[in-house]
């Protein structure tokens, strides 16, 4: 991976694990949350996004609709769960079990569906990701009870669909051809959208939520296309088998953000999983 890809990643992965101590400061604020931060990167990046049709040209609406309806409806179900998974566990526990789930469901994928028989690396890769789990998800052997275990599941069903995005994701931005500045706006206003009908009902409960939230809304609206666009720009200049891996540095990043900003418990033996899932995602990048 060429120097320029390393430092869209890297910088995406700070972005990434900001916007994300951002969402989980704005606690249960639910579906309410996530319109309105979607709705909020539509606005802001709307003139990027501007800027981008006139450089770049609109690609055939059947492959944009295509690529962009998909990837809309996988990132919805993504933040609704994400969102959850934040109101009902610790950010140390929910992010790096969503960020590192993905990675090894594809490589259990490729192997019980597409017959692939991974490398002594990949499985080595398999079984930290599984260490790293454990260590983050049980206590002395023994599933943590309450809201860290739900944080747990929601983390794990978040991750299958960050391993469906990535994937298809990757495809639009290379096999599509799919400007990765449209592409994301345009998945942000197709969020939106879908989420209108809940919030026209709502709109008592979203006053409430911006108002409460309004530093995190915008927080979430700027850095979360800001990360993801980083990436679709790095999958462009480097195989995404590389970059996804890559990125996953968020984990370590999320991890302390946690730690010193949210003030959350086992901050030791949860950080030290978090660079064991890491690791693990590492190996199943190169192997």
């Amino acid at each position: 991976m060429g120097a320029a890809a390393v430092v869209l990643v890297v910088l995406a992965a700070f972005a990434h694990a900001g916007w994300n101590f951002f969402a989980k400061r704005a606690g249960s604020s639910g579906a309410g949350f996530v319109w309105l931060t979607a709705t909020c990167s539509a606005v802001l990046y709307l003139p990027v996004a501007a800027g981008a049709l006139l450089v770049s040209g609109a690609p055939p609406l059947s492959t944009w609709l295509l690529g962009v309806l998909v990837s809309a409806v996988v990132h919805l179900g993504y933040f609704l769960l994400l969102q959850h998974g934040y109101s009902v566990g610790d950010m140390s526990v929910v992010y790096p079990l969503a960020r590192g789930t993905g990675p090894m469901l594809a490589m259990v994928v490729a192997v019980l569906v597409l017959q692939e028989r991974p490398g002594w690396l990949g499985i080595c890769g398999g079984l930290l990701v599984v260490a790293g789990v454990l260590v983050i998800g049980l206590s002395d052997g023994v599933p943590r009870a309450g809201a860290n275990l739900a944080g747990v599941g929601f983390g794990l069903l978040t991750g299958a669909l960050i391993a469906t995005y990535t994937v298809w994701d990757a495809h639009a931005v290379t096999g599509l051809a799919l400007s990765p500045l449209l592409f994301d706006w345009a998945n942000n206003l197709t969020r939106s959208a879908l989420l209108t009908p809940y919030a026209v009902v709502r709109r008592d409960a979203l006053v409430r939520i911006w108002s409460e939230h309004r530093r995190e809304i915008l927080a979430v609206g700027l850095l979360s296309p800001l990360a993801y666009v980083l990436v679709l720009f790095a999958m462009q200049l480097a195989p995404v088998s590389l970059v996804a891996p890559a990125r996953e540095l968020s984990i370590v990043i999320a991890g302390l953000l946690a730690w010193r900003l949210l003030g959350e418990a086992q901050a030791v033996r949860r950080l030290t999983g978090a660079v064991v899932v890491l690791a693990g995602v590492v190996l199943l990048g190169v192997a």
